[in-house]
Order: structure tokens, then sequence, then C-alpha cells
């Protein structure tokens, strides 16, 4: 599906990440979520590499990007570290400014990034998210029901590691069912992609690493950072049909911690780039180019 994109490894200060790239105009980094590679993109990203160069990578300790030994404090699985990495990405392909896009965990990093690195970032868009620490901060019932992913991944290593190793297929497919509008938005051969590389045992402890950060190390840097708002032009999108738009106000939640903020929903559940391609290609390009 990205035939068409120049393929590399690329070494980081503190990993290597798998990286795709394509394309002649001015540089995008779109950064994929959870429990996904950057395989969700391929409806979007080759449309817009006729705009952009478009670089498409695998998180830290998702795909086929590296896995690093973590720490009792989580900092390895931080957003602050994968933030660096994609930093470090783009300036080993010759970036040193650029746009940036992420969706879920993608979207959580990028919040990050955009914070520690803020004259790397031009423009900026999150998909179906509000930042961590709102979340944390007014948990409810009926929040805490939708994301109990969040705090089973939480638990000490490594229940929740034999809980996902016992089924992996069973774990992913679920979630991406329960999460979108339907599973059918996903083709047969990414499932089995996003299957074979979630089957692996080193890639099921990382992503629960991210979370246990995202619970702990993040909290302590997102709650430094409060009277830091983002001064990059922001655009939101969200599902219509999934939680972020019906718990929370997006737009209200994103201006307490950006400056510029725009956005709206778009009719579909969570993996916004699966369920509405079309719409998702639109409003990037739009945004980006305007």
């Amino acid at each position: 599906m990205f035939q068409q994109f120049n393929t590399q490894r690329i070494k980081t200060s503190g990993t290597e990440i798998h990286v795709n790239w394509a394309g002649s105009g001015p540089p995008l980094l779109l950064l994929h979520g959870y429990p996904q590679t950057h395989l969700m993109w391929h409806k979007v990203a080759p449309a817009l590499a006729k705009d952009f160069t478009v670089v498409v990578p695998d998180l830290r300790g998702y795909g086929e990007s590296g896995k690093p030994k973590t720490s009792d404090d989580h900092f390895p699985y931080s957003k602050r570290a994968m933030a660096l990495d994609q930093v470090e990405v783009m300036a080993a392909l010759g970036f040193k400014e650029f746009f940036l896009a992420g969706h879920d965990r993608g979207g959580r990093v990028s919040h990050r990034l955009a914070l520690d690195h803020p004259s790397s970032v031009k423009k900026m868009a999150v998909l179906d998210i509000v930042p961590t620490l709102k979340v944390f901060e007014t948990i409810d019932q009926r929040v805490a029901t939708s994301y109990f992913h969040w705090f089973f991944l939480i638990q000490p290593y490594d229940f929740p590691e034999q809980l996902i190793g016992h089924d992996p297929r069973y774990y992913l497919t679920s979630r991406l069912g329960r999460w979108g509008s339907d599973l059918k938005a996903f083709p047969n051969e990414v499932v089995e992609e996003y299957v074979r590389l979630f089957s692996d045992p080193a890639c099921i402890h990382s992503t629960c690493e991210d979370y246990r950060a995202a619970a702990s190390v993040d909290l302590v840097h997102d709650r430094a950072d409060l009277q830091s708002k983002l001064q990059v032009p922001f655009l939101a999108l969200w599902g219509g049909r999934g939680l972020v738009g019906s718990a929370y106000d997006p737009i209200a939640c994103w201006r307490e911690r950006a400056a510029d903020v725009r956005g709206f929903a778009i009719d579909c559940g969570h993996f916004i780039a699966e369920e509405k391609p079309d719409e998702t290609i639109k409003a990037l390009r739009e945004f980006f180019a305007s």
C-alpha cells in the first residue's frame, strides 16, 4: 500500500525508527495511534503526497520500529522521548520544520512535540483526542467504560501483557471493531499486518509502556507546561459517532492548551483516516495548504 514510498530505518538518539516517505512538497509528518502502525494512513498518505512530502513512521514500540528497554519511571516510552524520535527523524530527512498531524497516541506525541520543539512545527492537527491531562483529571464512569484500556494497560508488568498475549488477534480486532464504526473499514491485508506486528511480545510490552508512561511521567511533564500555550495554528478533528465529541467539547479543551484552534467533527467513529479518508484528506489538505 506504500509501494510508491521510500522506506528507511533511521537511528535516533534513543532507538531506531521505521519510516516511509514520498512526495516533493512541504514536509508533513503523520503519526499513528494505538494499536496500529503507519499503515493507518494508507488511504490518506498517497493522496497527500501529491501536495506534500509525506513522512509516515512507526512510533517507537510499535510496528517495525525499535522497542527500547524501559525503566521504572517509564521515561523511554514518554511522549517526550517519542517526540524527540520524530524530530530527529525529520532532521535526518533534511527537515528542520514541518507540518504535523497525529491520531490517537500519535496526537499525544504531536502535542508534546509541539511543546518541546516549538520551532519545528509550522501547523499541527490532532485526530480524535482531547489532552491527556484533561482525561485523567475529569474521568467519569462513561469515559472510563469506553477508555477502560487506559487503566488495563497501565497495570504492572506483566498482567496486561499476559492477557493480551494469550490471543492478540482477538484483542486487536475487538478493539478496532469496537472503537470504529465498523471493522469493514479495515482491509483484510491491513488487519493481518496489524495482527502480525502486534503479536510480537515486545510490541505488546512496549505499547503497554506507552500507556504506563501516559499515566505517570507524561502527567508530570504536562502539569509542568500548564502555562505554556501552543502558538501554532491548530486543527482538531474528531469522530462524530465516537466518545470524544459526545463526552467533551474538543474545541474548548484544546483552547485551554493552544491559542489558535479550529476544528469540526467528521461522521465516523474513532478511526477517522480509515473510516472517512476523503474527508480526512480534504480537511488536512485545506488546513496545511492555507
